[in-house]
């Protein structure tokens, strides 16, 4: 079944980018009667598989939603888990990466990451950088509303010092100042669990984003979920605020 809608898929229009709100780890290890860390460690094989599979089919760029700025507030024990668990990931994933093509790149503030996280995200970064195939992007420690204010500072400082005409200002030049800038913004936001909120994620950036929502928790979704929500994705019309072709026709 996976392989005929990977099929089908094929046939249709591929999204240049993809992002995803990973939800559902914590509960997923509730329901299998598991310490929450186990659902965060099986989610790992969910984006293991997810980013094989959009690397075959064409995907260029895939943002997940990692850790956001308002998980800093879980509890310390859970917090430094997924610390710990995050850097040895990125150490073990970081090769396959680069022997696939895959670049590795990060939006958000990694200073607030421990050193060790930082460095070798940094090492990954620098080893995948030059690799042409699908950009996979994490967003650790990353807050949309935080990235807006930061850009719109950007803006201020740069109008003030002269660098930047006051009246040349418009969407493209603050879009250039969001830490998405080399990224077209995504075609497709998809969030699992059963969630229906944004959570500050890519708010700016998802105006015209097809939204695609899923019971499944996320150590669950695999390529069949993906694809069915590809194929959800093609049976759209993206107007972009101008009337339907279908009508117009």
């Amino acid at each position: 079944m996976t392989q005929s809608l990977r099929t089908k898929v094929l046939q249709g229009h591929i999204p240049s980018h993809i992002a995803i709100i990973m939800d559902g780890n914590g509960r997923w290890a509730n329901s299998n009667n598991l310490p929450r860390l186990a659902g965060h460690k099986e989610g790992i094989n969910s984006v293991r598989e997810i980013t094989r599979v959009c690397g075959e089919i064409g995907i260029k760029h895939l943002t997940l939603y990692t850790f956001s700025t308002e998980n800093w507030n879980r509890p310390d024990a859970e917090v430094g888990a997924l610390m710990k668990l995050l850097l040895k990931t990125i150490n073990i994933e970081v090769k396959e990466l680069h022997k696939n093509n895959v670049r590795f790149t990060t939006i958000g503030n990694l200073d607030q990451l421990p050193e060790s996280t930082r460095s070798s995200i940094k090492n990954g970064i620098d080893l995948t950088k030059d690799n042409s195939g699908l950009n996979l992007c994490l967003a650790l420690s990353y807050g949309s509303r935080q990235e807006i204010v930061d850009a719109a500072y950007s803006i201020t400082k740069k109008a003030t010092e002269g660098t930047i005409d006051l009246n040349d200002i418009d969407e493209t030049i603050f879009s250039r100042e969001l830490s998405t800038f080399s990224m077209p913004d995504p075609d497709l936001l998809i969030r699992t669990s059963g969630e229906n909120r944004l959570s500050n994620f890519l708010l700016w950036q998802i105006a015209y984003s097809e939204i695609y929502l899923i019971e499944t928790f996320w150590p669950d979704f695999r390529e069949k979920e993906l694809m069915k929500a590809i194929l959800d994705y093609q049976s759209r019309e993206r107007r972009f605020g101008k009337i339907s072709e279908q009508v117009s026709n």
